[in-house]
C-alpha cells in the first residue's frame, strides 16, 4: 500500500489530494482511508512534477466534505 497524501480540498465532485513526493499511483487505482475503507478511485494526476495533485472520484457512499484533511492511501 502506498501513501497517496492528504485531501486538501474538493472540486467538482472530486477529492483533491496533495502527494507527499514525486511518486503517484496509476489512474484507476483504488483509494482507501486510514481505516482501510474504500473511498474511491484515482481519475487524474496534475500539477508540479515534484509534488503532484491527485484527483479522486469518491464512491457513492463516501461523504466528500468529510474527506478534507484526511490521509488517503493507494491500494
Amino acid at each position: 500500500m502506498q501513501r497517496l497524501g492528504q485531501v486538501v480540498r474538493t472540486a467538482q465532485g472530486l477529492a483533491i489530494v496533495r502527494s507527499p513526493s514525486d511518486e503517484y499511483p496509476n489512474i484507476g487505482t483504488t483509494v482507501v482511508d486510514e481505516g482501510l475503507s474504500e473511498v474511491g478511485r484515482v481519475v487524474d494526476v496534475f500539477g508540479p512534477v515534484s509534488r503532484p495533485y491527485v484527483a479522486v472520484s469518491p464512491d457513492e457512499d463516501a461523504q466528500l466534505a468529510m474527506l478534507v484533511g484526511s490521509k488517503l492511501y493507494a491500494r
